[in-house]
């Protein structure tokens, strides 16, 4: 194991990185531009442990940062909004979230961000956004349920920040052998205010939208294809999205 994956294990070192990150990142969120959050009603009865977020992906860092402000904000009894943001003060911190291992070691920053709770994963797409293979590695696949034993965890079922690209069969392994509860997030504005990466601006004065849904009810049963149709379906990037309702002047935009 080595001195980062170690030091991720400290509470008292991830509670640090919490703190740093939340208290840079904040401004943009909630300031710069705003962040307009429903849903956290969801939230509030879950277990410590085995509840998985699935969400659509628009940048590498600031999507996952604010998933990690308004679980914060909900431990402190916020609902659908950030306010001044004082739960940092003793911030959530029994969150995992899946990433890249290529995005995290990519730089110093990234390096610091991972100690936040990252479940570095062999990456699924390459430079060209073509799968190169399908699923998870089993190493990737024990990290992840090691983490939902105890925490909650984050992943992007897509891989990748392009808009409905498809999703990985490895997303759904993990929901059938573990059989948590999945909470369907979806996520809009992001790609329009900050860059690729999520660690600088555009464009200003942006509405960042995150939608907590309803826990799916899943038949754990089902063949794995069945269950990452009802997953992309439910995070909005399936086929029937694609061309219609709001996603449908997003996607357009992007393609210019």
């Amino acid at each position: 194991m080595s001195l980062s994956e170690r030091l991720r294990h400290f509470n008292l070192i991830r509670k640090i990185v919490y703190i740093l990150v939340g208290i840079v990142s904040y401004p943009g969120l909630a300031i710069v531009n705003k962040l307009k959050i429903s849903g956290t009603e969801h939230l509030k009865k879950l277990p410590p442990g085995n509840v998985l977020f699935v969400s659509n992906h628009q940048t590498y860092f600031a999507d996952v940062i604010a998933f990690l402000h308004i679980f914060c904000a909900v431990k402190w009894g916020k609902m659908n909004r950030l306010g001044i943001p004082y739960y940092l003060l003793n911030p959530f911190t029994r969150v995992n979230y899946v990433a890249a291992e290529e995005t995290m070691k990519g730089s110093w920053i990234s390096r610091l961000f991972s100690l936040a709770g990252a479940l570095t994963v062999k990456r699924t797409w390459n430079k060209e956004g073509k799968e190169v293979r399908r699923g998870l590695d089993p190493s990737d696949t024990r990290k992840i349920t090691r983490a939902l034993e105890k925490n909650w965890v984050i992943t992007f079922p897509q891989g990748t920040t392009k808009p409905f690209a498809p999703g990985r069969k490895g997303t759904a392994l993990i929901i059938k052998q573990n059989k948590p509860i999945v909470i369907p997030v979806v996520i809009s504005g992001f790609w329009r205010a900050f860059d690729k990466k999520g660690l600088r601006f555009k464009k200003k004065g942006i509405t960042l939208s995150i939608v907590f849904k309803e826990s799916l009810v899943i038949d754990y049963n089902l063949p794995t294809e069945h269950i990452l149709a009802q997953v992309m379906d439910a995070i909005e990037q399936s086929k029937k999205y694609m061309m219609v309702g709001r996603h449908h002047g997003e996607t357009a935009d992007r393609a210019q």
